[in-house]
C-alpha cells in the first residue's frame, strides 16, 4: 500500500495536531510558534477567570458560575503539555503507525488494518467537528440578548451575557463585541490542543486493537498519557458536578441553562469517548486467548503449542488503559464516573 494511501487515514491527526504544534514532523519554528499561539490563547482566558474569582468576593455561586470553564482551560494545557513533554514517544507512536503498514502480507491483515484505521479517522474527524461547533455555540449563545434588543425591543435592554463567564476589567456592555470576538477566536485556537491530544488516543488505541499482538505498544500509550489522564478524570468529576450544580439554580435564565447543558454533554461526551475506546481495547486483548483456543492448534509442533498456551496465560490479563491504575477506562467505569458526580452535585446542592 502506497503512503499517499495510508497517510489518508491519519490526515485528521496529522492537520490537527499540527495545528496545535504537536506534530513531530512539521517544521520546528512553525511548531513552536502553533504551540506558543494555543498556550497564549489558553492563558488569555484563564486570566479573566481569573480576575472573575477575585471579583466574586468568595460568593460561592459567583465562584462556581466561572469555576467550570476554568477547569476546562485547565485541562486544555494538561492536555497540550502531555504530548508536547512526550514528543519523543509521540514520535515512536506516529512512526509505529506508518511502519505496520509495511508489514503486512496478506489482503485479509490489510483490510484489517484499514477498518481500524478507517474507524479512528471517522472518529477522530467526528470528535474534532463536535467540539469546535459546541464551543462556536456556547459562546454564540450570548450573542442572543442583543440580536432580540433589535428585532425585538423592549422598555430597556437586556441583560448582557458575556461570551464565558470572566472579568475584563470593562464595561461588559460597551466593550461586548471585542470580549465576544476574544473568547470566541481564544476558545476556538484552546480547543485545538484537547481536540489534537485526544484524537492522537483514539487512533493510537484503534491501531492497538488492530495488532494487539504488538502489545509493547500498548504500554507505550498506557506510560505516555496515564498520569495526565488520571488528573483529568478529578477534574471532570468536579466540572460535571458543579455544573449540574448550576443548571439547577433558581435563579438561572434559559440562555445560561442551554449553555451549562450544552457543557455537561460535551465532558460527558469526552468521558465516554475515552471510557468506549478502553472498553475496545479490554475486549479486543482478551479475544485473543479465544481466538486461539478455537484456531487448530492441535496441527500444530508441540513446541509452538507451548508458546500458544504462554500467550493464552497472558491473555489472560487484559490490556488496558487507566488512570494511574486506579481508573481503568471502560463503560462499566464511565457509568462509575458519572453516578460519582451525580454523588457530589447532590452534596454541593445540600451545602447551597
Amino acid at each position: 500500500m502506497g503512503s499517499t494511501s495510508r497517510s489518508h487515514y491519519y490526515s485528521v491527526i496529522k492537520k490537527i495536531a499540527s495545528l496545535a504544534g504537536l506534530w513531530p514532523y512539521q517544521n520546528q519554528k512553525m511548531r513552536i510558534f502553533c504551540l506558543s499561539l494555543v498556550t497564549l490563547s489558553t492563558f488569555s482566558i484563564i486570566v479573566p477567570q481569573m480576575a472573575k474569582f477575585v471579583v466574586c468576593k468568595g460568593d460561592l455561586q459567583c465562584i462556581f458560575q466561572t469555576l467550570a470553564g476554568h477547569m476546562l482551560a485547565v485541562i486544555t494545557l494538561i492536555k497540550l503539555y502531555t504530548c508536547c513533554f512526550n514528543q519523543y514517544k509521540i514520535k515512536i507512536l506516529i512512526d509505529w503507525l506508518f511502519m505496520e503498514w509495511d508489514e503486512l502480507k496478506t489482503p485479509e491483515e490489510r483490510e484489517i488494518m484499514q477498518r481500524y484505521a478507517e474507524t479512528g479517522r471517522r472518529y477522530s474527524l467526528g470528535y474534532s467537528l463536535y467540539c469546535f461547533i459546541t464551543g462556536f455555540l456556547f459562546i454564540c449563545l450570548s450573542l442572543i440578548p442583543p440580536i432580540l434588543d433589535v428585532a425585538l425591543p423592549l422598555n430597556e435592554s437586556r441583560p448582557v451575557l458575556p461570551a464565558y463567564p470572566g472579568h475584563y476589567f470593562v464595561d461588559e456592555r460597551e466593550y461586548f463585541t471585542y470580549t465576544f470576538l476574544h473568547a470566541i477566536v481564544a476558545w476556538e485556537i484552546a480547543v485545538t490542543g484537547i481536540v489534537a491530544h485526544d484524537c492522537m488516543l483514539l487512533t493510537y488505541i484503534e491501531h492497538v486493537c488492530s495488532i494487539l499482538t504488538l502489545a509493547g505498544f500498548a504500554q507505550l500509550i498506557e506510560d505516555t498519557f496515564s498520569l495526565t489522564l488520571a488528573i483529568q478524570i478529578v477534574i471532570n468529576t468536579i466540572m460535571i458536578s458543579i455544573t449540574l450544580l448550576q443548571i439547577t439554580q433558581q435563579n438561572a435564565g434559559i440562555l445560561i441553562m442551554v449553555r451549562y447543558v450544552l457543557f455537561v454533554l460535551s465532558q460527558l461526551i469526552h468521558l465516554f469517548c475515552l471510557s468506549f475506546e478502553g472498553q475496545k481495547l479490554i475486549d479486543h486483548s482478551l479475544q485473543t486467548r479465544d481466538k486461539i483456543y478455537n484456531s487448530p492448534w492441535y496441527k500444530m509442533s508441540a513446541q509452538s503449542q507451548k508458546m500458544l498456551m504462554f500467550v493464552m496465560e497472558k491473555a489472560l490479563n487484559p490490556i488496558f488503559l487507566s488512570a494511574c491504575k486506579i481508573y481503568i477506562f471502560s463503560i462499566e467505569n464511565f457509568t462509575t464516573v458519572v453516578q460519582t458526580s451525580m454523588s457530589y452535585f447532590t452534596v454541593l446542592a445540600t451545602l447551597e
